[in-house]
């Protein structure tokens, strides 16, 4: 892709973002506008609305998978784990339908998500920091409830809670 096309693909990512974060549905036009390019670009890049969600929803699990080298160099590898699910757990609850769109997209075989758990699980075996007995596939089907708490009234809260149960349950 040309050097323009990527940074248009780029800025309509962004929008579509941006009208996602603040619960929004807005039409493909606007999302246009908001990038500052013509509907035609938009359409050349994403044929639907669908289209577009998944294109968002892929850029923001690329950051959140890049993090986990940066956070392992930074902490050790069981608080390394907790701030990525920390950061899961946000993800998931700005992002609608993202348990649907993980599983049509990605699968649970070869799932980019176990990269970082991977990294966290190997590390904190490394150091006996995190039981030997579970692996990264194991975390995932843990956590699936990451992306399930938009639907309770308390999260945040929840969130924490369920994160270090399952914090506790690793701990070697």
């Amino acid at each position: 892709m040309r050097e323009d096309g990527e940074r248009n693909r780029s800025r309509i990512v962004s929008a579509a973002r941006t009208a996602l974060d603040n619960d929004e549905t807005p039409t493909m036009a606007a999302v246009a506008r908001a990038a500052g390019v013509g509907q035609a670009t938009l359409y050349r890049n994403f044929a639907t609305w669908s289209e577009l969600v998944l294109a968002v929803h892929r850029n923001d699990m690329n950051e959140l998978i890049e993090s986990a080298p940066r956070l392992l160099e930074e902490h050790s590898p069981l608080e390394a784990l907790k701030l990525w699910l920390e950061q899961l757990a946000d993800y998931g609850r700005i992002k609608k339908g993202l348990s649907e769109a993980l599983h049509a997209q990605l699968g649970t075989d070869t799932s980019p998500v176990t990269y970082p758990l991977e990294l966290f699980m190997n590390a904190g075996h490394s150091d006996g920091s995190i039981r030997a007995s579970v692996d990264a596939e194991d975390v995932f089907l843990l956590v699936g409830f990451l992306w399930r708490l938009e639907l309770t009234t308390d999260r945040d809260q929840r969130a924490s809670r369920l994160i270090e149960v399952i914090l506790d349950g690793l701990r070697g």
